[in-house]
């Protein structure tokens, strides 16, 4: 293995086209109706679904999607708007306000083709009445500053809005909703994808007000009186409006993770899937993840070298600082830390929607002379994690990953190549 960063990135390659829009949604195709097609769509991946629909669909449509800034496609038919991600501004609320706009007045001769992937939740800001945007922003910076989990944490946003856990879908009724789901989410449940917009769940206000207590979120005064009050209650799965829908997973990080392993055998690498679920703290994950390498390295156990160990999921970040990074960036940095001076092991952690946080890095490289490396380049790698600065560190020694938006967004992929 002369060049373990050109391995490690086919890999990621490969898990990014196993869920290529075109591919999955060719296979989950709905029956033509007898009135309207209607496309709308929310997330990271959901301007690329809304290109590959219209080649795949024969027929009328007409819609709407909105996807982050700089993530758009081209479309003939279907409208792409771009908002903010991960906070929330006042382009993704314009863009919810359409949308609901946009199903409204249909009729059960219709059918709506909803495209969801991850980061929705953050691109479709509908405040619940009596909040406003600025609310909902600095709910989305809590969460995202707790280290909650993302399932809790789109059980909240589901209670401060009009258009999540299921809004959508309902405000279509009598037309037929089928959603087409991008997950990642651990454990796939597509109802948690962009807070299941068009996909109800069970998740309740007490469940929210748990995790608030949980995770000791501090939120605005107006948002927690309108959780703590039934107008905050969320559609049923059993509500009649949602009975003749339907849900397909068209891609998800079980799936991509098979690609990637499918590839490393393909490549002369054996490889294992430890999960597609992992979830944790990330700089938590990582120690794990760099024990199991230095085992493997040093005592050819539990995996016989050579060995590409894989794993997917979401983990989470709470933030004790405000430097620069992402979850798979802090991952790698407490990884790197775990396996200084280890010989033989080679690793890349990302986002499989290319980009890992607020900077234009999916994620990073790291290998056993990276901390090394950061020293002499004058980084203290342990404070750098303390702050939250992971991007900072692989900056300084050029261990940034960079692919660009990918289309899709299955969840975070991590690959550990021991030679």
């Amino acid at each position: 293995m002369t060049d373990p960063k050109s391995f490690l990135t086919s890999i990621f390659n490969a898990a990014v086209a196993a869920a290529d829009p075109e591919k999955t949604i060719r296979n989950h195709l709905p029956a033509k109706p007898k009135g309207r097609t209607v496309v709308i769509g929310a997330g990271k991946g959901s301007a690329q679904m809304a290109a590959a629909f219209e080649k795949v669909w024969d027929g009328p449509i007409d819609g709407l999607v909105v996807t982050r800034y700089g993530y758009g496609a081209r479309c003939e038919r279907i409208e792409i708007i771009e908002a903010a991600h991960p906070v929330p501004d006042a382009a993704g609320l314009e863009a919810s306000r359409r949308l609901l706009e946009k199903v409204r007045g249909l009729t059960s001769d219709d059918l709506v083709v909803a495209l969801i992937s991850g980061g929705g939740s953050a691109l479709l800001p509908s405040p619940a009445p009596g909040l406003t945007l600025a609310d909902e922003i600095a709910v989305n910076e809590a969460l995202l500053a707790s280290g909650a989990p993302i399932a809790a944490m789109n059980t909240i946003r589901k209670h401060v809005s009009t258009i999540k856990g299921g809004r959508l879908a309902a405000a279509a009724h009598p037309a037929r909703v089928v959603s087409l789901v991008v997950s990642d989410i651990p454990g796939d449940n597509p109802a948690l994808v962009a807070s299941g917009p068009t996909v109800p769940d069970t998740g309740s206000r007490a469940d929210a007000l748990a995790s608030i207590a949980a995770y000791g979120m501090k939120l605005p005064a107006s948002v927690m009186a309108h959780i703590q009050s039934p107008a905050a209650d969320a559609p049923r799965p059993d509500d009649p409006r949602f009975g003749g829908n339907e849900v397909h997973l068209t891609a998800s990080a079980a799936v991509s993770l098979e690609a990637a392993a499918a590839e490393a055998k393909r490549l002369g690498i054996e490889a294992v899937i430890l999960s597609d679920a992992i979830e944790g703290e990330a700089r938590e994950v990582g120690g794990v993840h760099a024990a199991i390498a230095r085992e493997v390295a040093t005592r050819n156990h539990p995996f016989a070298k050579p060995v590409l160990i894989l794993s997917g999921g979401e983990t989470t970040v709470t933030l004790r600082a405000k430097g620069k990074g992402g979850r798979n960036s802090e991952f790698l940095l407490a990884f790197a830390i775990g396996i200084d001076g280890v010989n033989g092991i080679d690793a890349l952690a990302a986002d499989t929607d290319g980009i890992d946080g607020s900077e234009n890095n999916a994620g990073a490289f790291a290998d056993g002379s990276t901390v090394a490396r950061m020293r002499a380049a004058g980084v203290d790698a342990k404070a750098m994690l303390a702050g939250n600065n992971a991007w900072t560190a692989f900056n300084a020694v050029g261990d940034l990953f960079v692919p660009g938006p990918t289309g899709t967004n299955v969840n975070d992929l991590r690959a550990i190549l021991v030679r």
